[in-house]
């Protein structure tokens, strides 16, 4: 087990959080056992954070905070742990993302991170990232926090119909994923809109991007790739992108009717055992 006091807090966001999480439990006379008892975990947990050989989550800042009276900086601090368990080319967008008032996206193949359900989220990240899967599903539940914010971003997605299709870990797992995707038809400020299969080609045929708009800011273009992303802030890419974006808006079908298929494809495709016989 990594030496405490050899830990440097400069080193990385966890690092820093293990260090203090180290001090402050110190300066209230608590042994790792004991605050464990208080925030209902084991002092080996309490450990293996300090230590860095564990990732906390934001469950455990906000007890650890309410614990030893903090002040909601572990609770800061989290949001900062969990973007730099990320991978390092995607972290740049990340930080973007959380700071931009318009987001427009085109989601070819999968659900858009944002909206995705945590259990279809780690069957996604499962299959490239088995190793730190726990770590890369907290910060994915991480980045969707800017959705319940006072002022959330304006969110527009489109949702290629064979990202309905694609059976993702089972029909539980897209059942609920459909679901949860029309809890948002109440939200003022996201609109799902899906691309049938039958518009043919399209302006998204390139594959899966995203534009970011900002209050002051200028506009990003997101591509997504295989090992890594692009970003740029070129206009004449902004200006051609942001064409393509209205020609899919276009082609796709109305947030209305992208409802009536989503709940249809969930019924028809993901029914619930029994469900048929129910009606």
């Amino acid at each position: 087990m990594a030496n405490i006091q050899s830990l440097d807090p400069t080193a990385s966001p966890l690092d820093y959080y293990g260090w203090e999480l180290r001090r402050q439990r110190e300066a209230h006379g608590l042994r790792q056992g004991q605050l464990g008892e208080i925030i209902f975990c084991t002092g080996s947990l309490v450990g293996q954070i300090e230590t860095t050989k564990k990732v906390p989550t934001r469950d455990f800042s906000e007890r650890v905070d309410a614990a030893l009276g903090t002040d909601g900086l572990f609770s800061r601090l989290i949001g900062l742990v969990l973007r730099s368990q990320l991978p390092t080319w995607f972290q740049p967008y990340a930080e973007m993302e959380a700071k931009a008032a318009y987001i427009s996206t085109y989601q070819a193949q999968l659900v858009y991170g944002l909206l995705q359900t945590e259990e279809y989220a780690r069957a996604v990240l499962d299959v490239e990232h088995r190793d730190n899967a726990d770590e890369m599903v907290a910060a994915r539940m991480e980045r969707q926090r800017i959705l319940g914010r006072d002022r959330p971003p304006a969110l527009w997605v489109i949702l290629d119909e064979a990202a309905l299709l694609r059976e993702i870990c089972g029909q539980d797992v897209m059942r609920r994923q459909l679901a949860h995707l029309l809890n948002f038809t109440e939200a003022p400020w996201v609109q799902i809109q899906v691309l049938p299969l039958a518009s043919g080609q399209h302006a998204g045929m390139m594959g899966t991007f995203t534009l970011l708009r900002f209050d002051t800011d200028p506009d990003l273009f997101y591509m997504d790739g295989y090992d890594r992303g692009r970003m740029t802030a070129d206009p004449e890419v902004i200006k051609e992108r942001s064409f393509g974006y209205a020609r899919l808006q276009a082609s796709a079908l109305s947030p209305e009717d992208s409802a009536r298929l989503i709940t249809r494809v969930m019924e028809e495709r993901y029914a619930a055992p029994h469900s048929t016989e129910q009606r």
